[in-house]
């Protein structure tokens, strides 16, 4: 059990190359939207390639739709919690609102570290706050991505019922407080149970695969679509 944890850790807590990143194909010459997207290895993406990633995917979904965007600014490690991520938005944005959509996905390693839920719930206020205040169009820009739940995947299926239990706490803490602020959140998590499709899993046995981030995309890309002005 304990070579587990600590192995389980140690794939968690790998550092991505860099905290904030814009890396996207085709950007426009004169970008008329700009994206943010805050989280942790989920946003960054673990183990698949930048052009795989959700908010890159997202984003060139959205040009396929002739919106005209930037590529995402991504503000995410993986094993970040939601303390860590507070700690790269202090260091990596500015006080104005200056983005047109600004998602949010954080958590899960709150979970896997044994954290206080009402900590989570506390911080993740603050991490609501300051993306609204980022957002142009305040709540109407800002939306919430559901945690995935990693008992279903071949690292976690040992323990999977405890995972799961975990998950579905903390992402109802997450929705309570995006219904508190006025903000959409997107249930995703039920696609990350799907364990009868092993493409749904990245290489590591432990991370969403490109395949997986692209359902994520397609649930909720309409709905996205509709918070960009005209």
């Amino acid at each position: 059990m304990k070579k587990l944890y600590f192995l389980l850790l140690a794939i968690l807590m790998v550092s991505c190359n860099a905290t904030m990143d814009t890396t996207s194909n085709e950007t426009p010459e004169t970008p008329k939207y700009t994206y943010l997207a805050l989280g942790d290895s989920y946003t960054i993406g673990e183990s698949v390639r930048e052009t795989e990633r959700w908010p890159v995917q997202l984003t060139e979904q959205l040009r396929n739709r002739n919106y005209e965007m930037a590529a995402p600014m991504i503000i995410a490690k993986t094993g970040w919690t939601t303390s860590d991520l507070l700690r790269g938005m202090d260091q990596n944005l500015e006080v104005q609102r200056d983005f047109d959509l600004v998602s949010i996905l954080i958590g899960v390693n709150n979970q896997y570290q044994g954290k206080l839920i009402t900590e989570y719930e506390e911080e993740l206020r603050q991490i609501f706050r300051r993306a609204i205040n980022h957002s142009k169009t305040l709540e109407k820009g800002v939306f919430a991505v559901s945690i995935p739940d990693y008992g279903y995947t071949p690292f976690g299926s040992s323990n999977q019922e405890k995972i799961s239990a975990e998950i579905d706490r903390f992402n109802q803490v997450f929705k309570r407080v995006a219904d508190e602020f006025g903000v959409v959140f997107y249930n995703i998590t039920p696609i990350s149970r799907n364990s009868s499709n092993p493409e749904l899993v990245a290489s590591d046995g432990l991370h969403p695969s490109a395949l997986q981030y692209q359902l994520w995309v397609e649930q909720y890309i309409s709905q996205v679509a509709e918070k960009l002005p005209n």
